[in-house]
């Protein structure tokens, strides 16, 4: 999420912040990340994912400042 997100008129701004385990993720991602880690992922409504962050204030954060509305999902 290195810039703002255009979203069509109609759609929402809402988007969804969940932990992500790290075996989940591809092995080049898991090289780059330390064990202690705790990542969050934060998706449109459809799915697809925006960002993967470290921590889930940033998460939120980085939501935020790109005038998105972020929701915890469990």
């Amino acid at each position: 999420m290195n810039s703002k997100y255009e979203f069509p008129k109609g759609e929402t701004n809402v988007v969804y912040v969940k932990p992500v385990a790290l075996a989940d993720l591809p092995d080049d991602v898991q090289e780059q990340v330390g064990e202690e880690a705790q990542l969050y992922a934060v998706h449109k409504d459809d799915g697809e994912q925006l960002a993967l962050v470290d921590g889930r204030e940033l998460a939120f954060s980085l939501a935020r400042q790109n005038d998105l509305v972020p929701v915890t999902v469990h």
